[in-house]
């Protein structure tokens, strides 16, 4: 009876309803058929979740490449501008041509390095594009550094002119290497261009090429530095202050180089040009009795007996030393000086420091010839005491420092060394005597700490009462004079600026001995007791 109930036709009001259905969608069916460029058939939605994934990574893809092109845009544009911003400053400012009347008349712009820009400074426009950076990158280079890296092995600056071969490594500065390469590059641009630029712009290149190969301070370096210096001697025509001062270095390297003849030639050559006048005929330089006239002449003049003086020392030829050593020392006693350096122009103050630090070298030769003619240690220590005292005044001037010590203005107790203190702005702000004032600062300092070394060997071999603690005193301010001041309490400071590390190792040393043996006569005292 139930399998008739499910047979049973629907009820009329079903079939009504499934035939409404039938005919209402008969009537919306669409008129455009499925598919067609006017209605596409509906895509899948797994289809249509890869296009969409498509079009986005298309749309990343297209503003990273719009952002990256932009962002390299403005890198570059930035970089371009940093580089040039920087070599502008470096020609307008770093390289700008002295306008004190006072430094000229001291002729400290005549000394002050020369890049091919002459009196107005900067550069010379006729190198072009590339000469002009060359050399602008390699002044960058030797005062701005090089970057990470201080050193390199070797130099593709050497052309095998020079004795080399001797089998070691040369460590080189990289801030040389890269200075040199950068020259050679505005070398070969003036050679280019030989017909438009100055006169004087290939020597001048030259030069300051020779200058850096004889930095680098290696055997390679040095022949190579003598062999420019040569032609840089033939441009000059062998006339001038310039010459001298080209016959001057050219008479150093070749003492540093160990051809003893060729440098005395040089030197007399040098002496001829800065001091005209009747000279004998004779192999060594002549001494003339008076200084010349002019500054600079008088600075090479000077430099000049310096030379002399070391070379005679160092070669044995102590009485000649000795004879050289007098008279330059009573040419130097007789260039007038000033009263007070304090009320003096910085330019003339400069001069006179100059003079005075020379005196101090030649004092330290003398006094080291003296003991080894087996003088008394008595003349030595004046002469040294007195290198000592010239050394730190020309120190203290630069730095803008009392000679006397600042926590006791009404005593004599003298300032303590100051290794550390910068120049004053009148010497830093210079365009022309900055770099000398910076070197003589220098120079200064390191004398000081030989004299004052000097004097404490001297004091520690003499057998007079108080003599081992004089040593030692002597040895402290040498330290002064030669290092900083350590970082943390108890340490024991490091070689300042222009000493060497086995210099300062040297320094050190001796003061402990000092110090130790003096420790143990206290001990050996008390013990006694």
């Amino acid at each position: 009876m139930l399998s008739r109930t499910l047979r049973r036709p629907a009820p009329s009001i079903f079939r009504h309803a499934r035939t409404t259905m039938r005919k209402e969608s008969s009537h919306h069916k669409p008129t455009i058929p499925v598919g067609s460029p006017e209605f596409p058939r509906p895509l899948p939605a797994m289809q249509e979740h890869f296009v969409d994934k498509t079009n986005d990574a298309i749309g990343y893809f297209r503003r990273f490449i719009q952002w990256s092109t932009f962002g390299l845009l403005v890198v570059s544009v930035t970089t371009w501008t940093v580089f040039e911003g920087a070599h502008r400053w470096v020609e307008t400012v770093e390289l700008a041509g002295e306008q004190d009347e006072e430094v000229r008349k001291w002729e400290w712009d005549l000394e002050a390095e020369r890049w091919t820009g002459g009196e107005k400074g900067g550069t010379d426009p006729a190198l072009g594009y590339i000469g002009r950076h060359a050399l602008r990158s390699a002044w960058m280079a030797q005062h701005w550094g090089a970057g990470p890296g201080s050193s390199v092995i070797g130099s593709n600056a050497f052309t095998g002119r020079g004795a080399s071969g001797s089998g070691g490594l040369n460590v080189i500065e990289m801030r040389l290497e890269y200075a040199q390469a950068f020259l050679t590059t505005a070398m070969n641009s003036a050679g280019e261009r030989s017909g438009s630029i100055r006169p004087q712009t290939s020597r001048e290149i030259l030069v300051r090429h020779a200058d850096t190969m004889e930095r680098m301070g290696t055997q390679d370096g040095l022949h190579e530095a003598r062999a420019e210096y040569e032609r840089a001697w033939v441009g000059s025509g062998g006339r001038g202050i310039d010459a001298a001062r080209i016959a001057l270095k050219l008479g150093d390297l070749n003492s540093r180089l160990g051809d003893r003849e060729d440098a005395l030639a040089w030197w007399s050559q040098a002496m001829q040009l800065v001091h005209p006048g009747p000279h004998p005929e004779i192999a060594a330089p002549f001494i003339p009795p008076t200084p010349p006239s002019g500054p600079l002449a008088q600075r090479t003049f000077i430099s000049l007996l310096v030379s002399l003086s070391a070379f005679y020392s160092t070669s044995g030829q102590l009485r000649q030393a000795q004879a050289a050593q007098e008279a330059s020392l009573k040419l130097l006693r007789s260039i007038r000086q000033p009263e007070t350096l304090e009320t003096t122009s910085p330019p003339q103050a400069l001069h006179a420091l100059y003079i005075l630090h020379r005196s101090a070298l030649l004092s330290i030769h003398h006094a080291e010839v003296l003991y080894a003619l087996r003088n008394t240690a008595v003349t030595s220590m004046e002469y040294l005491a007195r290198a000592a005292e010239s050394s730190e005044r020309v120190a203290l001037v630069l730095t803008g420092s009392p000679s006397i010590h600042p926590d006791a203005p009404e005593s004599k107790i003298p300032h303590p060394p100051s290794s550390e203190k910068a120049l004053i702005p009148a010497y830093s702000k210079s365009v022309s005597m900055k770099r000398p004032a910076n070197s003589l600062l220098r120079d200064s300092r390191r004398t000081a700490a030989e004299a004052w070394s000097l004097m404490g060997i001297l004091a520690e071999s003499s057998d007079a009462p108080g003599s081992m603690q004089k040593a030692v005193d002597c040895y402290e301010r040498a330290l002064g004079w030669a290092g900083v001041s350590a970082d943390r309490a108890g340490g024991i400071g490091k070689a300042g600026e222009g000493t060497l590390e086995s210099e300062w190792k040297v320094l050190w040393n001796n003061y402990v001995r000092a110090r130790d043996a003096i420790r143990r006569l206290e001990q050996e005292k008390k013990n006694a007791k």
